[in-house]
């Protein structure tokens, strides 16, 4: 959007994704951060874009995860998925509503939607991003040019060249700033059923062209691994754990802890685990209460995916691993040896527990 115009256009709105009629988790995340963000501007006011077929009922969970207003667009167009369609709804609220920042969940959904919209609207995008700040840009201030420093601007961090790099990205001159968030990297607010979000009913006009496709059958993947985002404790073992038939001293860790198995990359590579388990960068963004880092190195990908957990204990043979820089308790010593005498030592503990 032209730059003469960048005043014109106000609020955070973040496009509330939903799959069967249900608001997919992404959507919860991206609202909580969105108020922050919204606290840091002149206007506070947060709107989730709301896309799909009878999804009426869906506002009131919005507005308890911090929705102050949805726009609804509401048509048998969009009862499922398609590019077409999402792409001319949402780029038509922009067109509209005039938001500052706009954020898409960088979901299978998102990655499509997220650039076909910002092409559309002559904005940019910066993809996958991990962290989400207002601030000035430049960062610093050119010598004789602090006039030209422009300020609360969002600032947007993401992984680059591989993840061995942090790249921090503005859209200083067009608007609005768009962003693709990787799921599980926000943090949700504690839900308010008390909150109401006022409701606009937009309806932007469908005109099947050449690019609609036609859904001809739907099948859905049921997973056979556990959702390690979800879990609020994850064992997670790297090449150091040495074998796929070794994972089951994790196992055990992890049943007694009742949490979850995840892995590295290098277990993926190897074709020890599944790659729905991999923790990093290429992999899954988590943030669980205890993250277990067992055989792990500690490489920059692989901490991307879950430095933001709550504690992070790592057990590796290396006093040297740069896991241990981002550790909360660090254990040097075989896995072999240590994994399996805490499994016995947890279990001890239980049972005094229920014992008494």
């Amino acid at each position: 959007m032209a730059t003469e115009h960048i005043e014109d256009y106000k609020g955070v709105f973040i496009f509330a994704q939903q799959v069967d009629n249900k608001i997919s988790p992404i959507a919860l995340e991206l609202l909580g951060k969105a108020r922050s963000l919204a606290e840091d501007l002149d206007n506070k006011q947060v709107t989730a874009v709301l896309i799909g077929s009878d999804v009426r009922g869906l506002v009131d969970e919005l507005a308890a995860y911090g929705a102050d207003r949805v726009i609804v667009i509401d048509d048998p167009a969009c009862k499922d998925y398609r590019t077409e369609p999402y792409a001319h709804a949402l780029a038509s609220v922009v067109k509209e509503f005039k938001p500052e920042i706009l954020l898409v969940g960088a979901t299978a959904i998102g990655r499509d939607l997220g650039p076909r919209v910002s092409a559309r609207i002559h904005t940019g995008l910066t993809a996958d991003c991990t962290k989400l700040d207002i601030g000035d840009f430049p960062l610093i201030a050119v010598p004789g040019h602090e006039a030209e420093q422009k300020h609360k601007q969002l600032l947007m961090t993401r992984p680059a060249f591989g993840g061995n790099t942090i790249a921090t990205i503005a859209c200083p001159d067009y608007r609005p700033q768009m962003a693709t968030v990787r799921p599980g990297v926000m943090q949700k607010i504690a839900p308010d059923t008390s909150r109401k979000a006022e409701v606009v009913e937009f309806n932007p006009g469908f005109e099947t062209n050449s690019c609609y496709t036609e859904i001809e059958k739907i099948v859905r993947e049921v997973s056979q691994v556990a959702d390690i985002q979800a879990a609020k404790i994850l064992v997670s073992g790297g090449r150091g754990v040495g074998s796929p038939e070794n994972f089951k001293i994790l196992d055990d860790l992890a049943e007694v802890l009742h949490g979850t198995v995840s892995c590295s990359r290098a277990v993926v590579d190897a074709g020890w685990k599944p790659k729905d388990l991999q923790v990093g960068q290429t992999g899954k963004t988590v943030r669980p209460h205890v993250y277990f880092a067992i055989g792990i190195s500690g490489a920059i990908q692989h901490v991307a995916g879950m430095e933001e957990s709550d504690i992070i204990i790592a057990i590796n043979k290396d006093e040297n691993a740069p896991i241990f820089d981002v550790a909360d308790y660090g254990v040097v010593g075989d896995l072999n040896k240590v994994v399996p005498m805490l499994t016995e030592r947890i279990k001890e503990e239980l049972a005094k527990k229920n014992a008494s």
